[in-house]
């Protein structure tokens, strides 16, 4: 029976755990990657009274800054019930209108 090999000295261990922390952060960075690809890929919508919104999972939600109460444009990035990537560019009160008295 063949047994793993072991790192057997402290610079073998240091690089083993340095190229697992690598391939990770690799990992991380390709799924980001992707999902931005996945938006970049698909025209967005405009939302408009009465659009039918077949949405499974929210993947993103953006909104222009603004520090003032108002109307702003917003984007969502959603998958549908096919598992495609869909965008809706809709218009929606300001975040700060929330938290004004």
């Amino acid at each position: 029976m063949a047994s793993a090999q072991t790192p057997t000295c402290p610079e073998e261990t240091a690089m083993t755990s340095k190229s697992v922390i690598a391939a990770c952060l690799f990992a991380a960075l390709n799924i980001c990657t992707l999902s931005a690809r996945a938006e970049a890929d698909t025209s967005p919508h405009t939302y408009t009274y009465g659009t039918h919104l077949d949405v499974q999972k929210v993947l993103s939600m953006t909104q222009d800054t603004s520090v003032t109460c108002g109307i702003v444009d917003a984007r969502m990035t959603y998958l549908d019930s096919a598992g495609k990537t869909q965008v809706l560019d809709y218009r929606k009160f300001a975040d700060g209108c929330n938290n004004e008295n």
